[in-house]
């Protein structure tokens, strides 16, 4: 058989682009599912990592020391500080809280009260207590309104391209939009941000457990501490501009923005939308 029969009746020559292709997008393939397995790995470490032991390392060769020095336990009588009504008491100051996007620039609560505030938030429990948090307080009017330029240029980026249409759709009954003029009409601007890791006093990298759920906790003593110290607030999470807002502030690598929230009074005009909580029988189940 002459060559050019051979390379004419040949199926690999005569469908070498077809199967050129298929070839190509098989080890195309089979490398996006063993990024997609790789990063499914490393995402897992990284969230299991904080509690399971590394069975690569060998512990011989680590010298592991507590973040926290090591002492006696201290006796603890319980609550001795309490409210007088209790519980049924607390409940009214909290169910009294709403969330508000309307402030008057005056009266100024006084820093002191503010302090008392953030204080309080410290003493939310923590993963392994590294209390993994940094509260940042607004009062400069400059950096308020750098910090309503970032999150107005970016919410409108976002009502208007980046949110799914069901989103803003349920936020209309609230009337919420990019336009946030509480960001420069409250009197304080409380930055909160998570410390993803810390250092230690000898300047080793120190493992923050939990580190979200943790600050996410003192968040919400915050906003008791604020509703019982007769100030108004309101719980926003500005989409897209952690990063910026972090650069404006000089605040270090380690820290990453989790909320913000303006504090002070109501403006004379305020309104806040009518909603209902749920009742406790559709929050509770008893065993």
């Amino acid at each position: 058989m002459a060559v050019e029969q051979i390379l004419e009746t040949s199926i690999f020559l005569k469908y070498w682009n077809v199967i050129l292709t298929i070839t190509l997008m098989g080890i195309l393939s089979k490398w996006l599912w063993n990024k997609r397995n790789n990063n499914a790995v490393v995402n897992k470490e990284n969230i299991r990592g904080e509690i399971f032991a590394d069975s690569t390392s060998n512990a011989e060769d680590v010298d592991y020391t507590p973040a926290l020095e090591e002492k006696e336990h201290i006796p603890y009588a319980g609550a001795t500080v309490t409210l007088t009504g209790g519980a049924a008491e607390f409940y009214k100051i909290m169910n009294n809280r709403r969330s508000v996007r309307s402030y008057r620039p005056q009266p100024i609560p006084p820093i002191e009260v503010i302090e008392n505030c953030i204080r309080t938030a410290g003493t939310s429990p923590s993963g392994a207590h590294t209390e993994p948090w940094t509260f940042c307080v607004i009062t400069d009017p400059e950096i308020k309104q750098n910090i309503r330029n970032i999150i107005e240029a970016e919410e409108e980026l976002n009502y208007a391209q980046r949110m799914h249409k069901q989103w803003t759709t349920d936020l209309r009954p609230l009337k919420t939009n990019h336009v946030k003029p509480y960001l420069t009409d409250a009197p304080y601007l409380i930055l909160v941000f998570k410390q993803t890791y810390g250092l230690t006093k000898d300047g080793k990298r120190k493992q923050h457990y939990y580190n979200e759920i943790s600050v996410s906790i003192s968040v919400g003593i915050l906003l008791c501490a604020l509703q019982a110290a007769g100030l108004s607030s309101l719980i926003t999470t500005p989409l897209n501009c952690g990063p910026a807002l972090r650069t404006l502030l000089n605040r270090p690598a380690n820290e990453k923005l989790l909320v913000l929230l303006p504090v002070g009074y109501p403006a004379a005009d305020c309104k806040v939308p009518d909603l209902e909580r749920k009742q406790l029988k559709d929050i509770i189940v008893r065993y």
